[in-house]
């Protein structure tokens, strides 16, 4: 795609979304100061900046529309990633607001936190210029240091911050020097100028260009938990009070793979055969790392963690394929793994009780006999997640696998297929507590009606996306 220069560089409204949402960001900081200990209008204020996010987000046309000296675009990717990530946003908020009290988290920063940390979703996935790539990968990642360690008096919480605090901080580092070896051999940080310079001076064989490569590997994996870069997930994921798993299951790790995409696919396709094999290994050993960590797993916390891993590992034969419906692959994908993913975690949330989660797999043992319809509700969230027809995530793997096998990576697929196989393991061991096991005791649910709301959405997405997808898939450009 090469850039259509706007008649000025500073264009307001191609930066609406980011603008209105940190207007709204701002907002729910000062009202935190009258709030009180009620902070149900924290609550309803972000939900409505992230709906009016979202309106703002379809203000620019005709598409693509540059803006900032092209280093900012307004395109179909970078639209339907906002989507994404204000729903998911909007998800995480609707989970916190019974947890929250439940769990004594009354500071009004919370939800301030999650508005500002989807700015940096948005600005990652709109950004077509590595300076400004960094920026959004900083305003994600400070916000999700602080929130991971949100529940002050849980060492655990605190434990989960700082290990992703110095992790995080570490995988920046290699990021920053991956993109300055980029400049170094380029001279531009700019997408569409790094790719014409290469187009133009047979740039594959420099070293320095080719270790700039590597070293944004690294940094991009640490941020979408791909393995090697993964050993921060199972641990965060764990300490993290349940929204912001949830949360940081979805929306950051969309954004991570937007940037991923778009650098991978516009800035250096010409270099594919330099990074294809070594992006090839890295998706591989996501895929079985991920899935074998999480058959070991009896808490299903970290059996989710390792099986985001995993997932990261299917992501990334999207951008491995590089092609335009691969792209959309991928925006399908993430858009039901939302689905799945918050749907899943809100189960998780109505199961717990103050002083104890109940994270442990036995403690879902005999729930069809209890609750029929939250187990019946686990079980397809769960089998969405392994792949399993007619539920979204087949849909979402199928396109994805496609893809890739038109652009000739069949034993890629041939992996890949083994792995969803071998996630029914301990997807199905989920369900085998909750239908084949005896009671261990009485469950002491908390049917809070914003939990459930979005474990209905979860559902309706689940089923609908997998049964009628062809609506989205127009969306996203497949047809």
């Amino acid at each position: 795609m090469e850039p259509i220069h706007a008649p000025e560089s500073i264009d307001l409204i191609a930066l609406a979304p980011v603008l209105v949402l940190s207007v709204f960001a701002m907002g729910v900081l000062v009202l935190d100061l009258w709030a009180g200990k009620n902070k149900t209008l924290l609550m309803f204020v972000s939900l409505v900046g992230l709906l009016m996010t979202a309106i703002s987000a379809f203000a620019k046309h005709p598409l693509p529309a540059f803006a900032f000296t092209d280093s900012y675009i307004v395109d179909h990717l970078s639209i339907f990633f906002t989507c994404i990530f204000t729903l998911s946003s909007a998800l995480a908020i609707l989970l916190s607001a019974e947890y929250n009290e439940r769990k004594g988290m009354k500071a009004g920063e919370y939800y301030a936190l999650i508005l500002l940390c989807t700015v940096g979703m948005i600005v990652l996935a709109s950004s077509t210029d590595m300076i400004m790539i960094f920026l959004g990968i900083e305003i994600v990642s400070i916000c999700l240091y602080v929130l991971a360690g949100f529940r002050r008096d849980d060492p655990v919480s605190n434990e989960a911050a700082l290990k992703y605090f110095l992790l995080g901080a570490f995988a920046t580092g290699f990021l920053l020097y991956g993109m300055t070896l980029i400049y170094g051999s380029t001279g531009s940080t700019n997408l569409f100028k790094i790719a014409e310079f290469i187009k133009a001076e047979g740039a594959p064989s420099s070293p320095l260009l080719l270790m700039g490569i590597v070293l944004l590997v690294i940094g991009f994996g640490f941020k979408v938990a791909a393995v090697p870069f993964h050993m921060w997930a199972p641990d965060v994921y764990h300490g993290s009070p349940t929204p912001v798993t949830a949360f940081m299951a979805v929306g950051p790790k969309a954004a991570a793979f937007a940037a991923f995409f778009r650098v991978f696919t516009e800035a250096i396709p010409n270099m594919a055969a330099n990074w294809e094999i070594l992006l090839c290994i890295v998706a591989v050993l996501s895929m079985f790392v991920g899935n074998l960590g999480a058959i070991m797993q009896t808490n299903i916390k970290r059996m989710l963690a390792f099986s985001s891993i995993s997932h990261a590992g299917y992501l990334l034969i999207a951008v491995i394929a590089k092609s335009a419906m691969a792209g959309s692959g991928l925006l399908f994908y993430m858009l039901t793994y939302a689905f799945t993913t918050f749907g899943a975690f809100g189960i998780i949330i109505l199961l717990g009780r103050k002083g104890e989660e109940n994270l442990e797999m036995e403690n879902y043992s005999g729930l069809a006999y209890k609750h029929p319809v939250l187990a019946l509700s686990m079980t397809v969230f769960l089998l969405s997640l392994g792949g399993l027809p007619p539920f979204a995530g087949f849909v979402a793997k199928f396109y994805i696998f496609s893809a890739a096998i038109e652009e000739g990576f069949v034993t890629l697929v041939i992996i890949a297929v083994l792995n969803s196989a071998i996630s029914f393991y301990y997807y199905l061991k989920v369900v085998v507590f909750m239908y084949m096991k005896e009671p261990a005791g009485e469950f002491q649910i908390s049917m809070t009606p914003m939990t459930l709301f979005v474990v209905i959405i979860g559902i309706i997405g689940t089923i609908e996306l997998g049964i009628y997808p062809d609506p989205i898939i127009a969306l996203t450009g497949l047809n």
